[in-house]
């Protein structure tokens, strides 16, 4: 994947995170930037448990193993990234709604997309 392409992933996961946060009760981003900031926060905490874990123990992986490592990540997310507040119910209701949302927009995890880049 390019620079383009993961500007755009982020940028989608930002949009992805503010519509979450109408929907779901208890979680709340305060604009695009904290956004895409915590877009940016949830990539990179995902890759570091995928990569030490392996891909069903990562945020990306499915399975409720998987859902649940998503709503930790988005629970710890909120100590690094201003403007976001999450309770725990809240952060296991977005990981939720990100989860379906996945489904129907699914892009691939930072991990995945390191390693097809070496693999070429």
């Amino acid at each position: 994947m390019n620079f383009l392409g993961h500007v755009v992933r982020f940028v989608v996961s930002a949009i992805v995170l503010m519509i979450v946060g109408f929907i779901v009760p208890q979680f709340s981003v305060g604009g695009f930037w904290s956004a895409l900031f915590l877009a940016l926060v949830i990539a990179a905490l995902g890759w570091i448990i995928e990569g030490i874990f392996g891909k069903h123990v990562s945020p990306f992986g499915r399975g409720i193993v998987g859902f649940l490592a998503s709503a930790a990540v988005i629970w710890i997310a909120q100590f690094i990234v201003g403007g976001v507040s999450v309770t725990v119910l809240g952060a296991i209701l977005a990981a939720l709604v990100i989860g379906i949302i996945d489904l129907f927009i699914p892009v691939s995890t930072p991990y995945e997309a390191g390693r097809s880049q070496r693999d070429h």
